[in-house]
């Protein structure tokens, strides 16, 4: 299984837009995936996606209930699907998991027991056997230090990185390696990068010089596209279906920006030694998922 955390420590950088594209991207091509977001904020991944209308309801079951072993059904139940990818969406708990964390790791302790509080989304995941019924898996944590980020990277292994091309994007980058290497040595845990994705470029001499000193594999720069975005997230849907259902006009450059999306999930699925059974052609619009 193929798995990745999409993370950046800068904020308003197109990553939960990148993660809901590329899990759709993936599905396009025929593979079965499980999107895990897991932002305590609104605005998030499940609300891109149209499955966030439980997030408010104190009696829904939830993730948070799951990594605490207080769940109300089955893991299953919890899963929704749109555009063909499943997702456990967001719950308003999630602004509540350290302390519930911290309250378990407590209690353990005054028994004895060994509680790793990082490690607690993967036992959720493979307790619900995802690796035998998903071939990729993508989380979306917070572009803050937390413990939703270390659950999720404790589960997936594996970063990529949302990149804005300015002075502040290269600093995020750069603390960003720092804090996988940190947390690969914390945890005893390799943590890899499969690459960072240039998101919103305008072709400025300052950026195409920030591009080439990233030091991970790029294997698209996207250019600024925030009509495409800001439509989706109106429409609350991919890139890919609002080019498709709510642009009266196809336009050739938001084509070409579905078909990176397209070639980052085959470089990505390459990556992760992942052959998808059906890709499309790069862009192609008429595709059942």
């Amino acid at each position: 299984m193929l798995s990745y955390t999409v993370y950046s420590e800068a904020g308003g950088v197109g990553k939960t837009s990148l993660t809901a594209n590329l899990a759709v991207a993936h599905a396009r091509a025929g593979l079965n995936v499980l999107v895990v977001p897991l932002d305590p904020q609104d605005g998030d991944l499940s609300r891109l996606l149209g499955v966030d209308d439980d997030r408010a309801d104190g009696d829904a079951d939830n993730l948070v209930r799951h990594i605490v072993q207080s769940p109300r059904g089955e893991f299953e139940d919890l899963i929704r699907t749109a555009e063909g990818v499943d997702i456990i969406p967001e719950h308003n708990m999630l602004s509540d998991l350290s302390d519930f964390l911290d309250r378990e790791q407590k209690q353990a302790e005054t028994l004895g027991d060994a509680y790793n509080i990082y490690a607690q989304l993967q036992r959720v995941l493979q307790d619900a056997g995802v690796a035998d019924h998903y071939d990729v898996l993508i989380c979306d944590p917070p572009a803050t230090e937390s413990d939703h980020l270390y659950n999720a990277i404790y589960a997936t292994r594996n970063l990529v990185i949302p990149v804005e091309p300015s002075a502040k994007g290269q600093a995020s980058v750069e603390g960003l390696e720092e804090l996988a290497t940190n947390f690969a040595g914390q945890l005893n845990i390799d943590v890899g990068v499969l690459g960072a994705v240039p998101n919103g470029v305008k072709n400025t001499s300052d950026q195409k010089e920030m591009i080439d000193e990233i030091a991970f594999p790029t294997p698209e720069v996207i250019g600024d596209r925030t009509s495409l975005l800001e439509g989706s997230w109106k429409q609350q849907c991919s890139a890919f279906r609002y080019v498709q259902e709510h642009r009266d006009r196809q336009r050739d450059y938001e084509v070409e920006t579905l078909a990176q999306l397209d070639r980052i999930a085959r470089y990505l699925e390459d990556q992760g030694g992942l052959e998808a059974p059906n890709p499309p052609e790069p862009g192609a619009l008429k595709v059942e998922v």
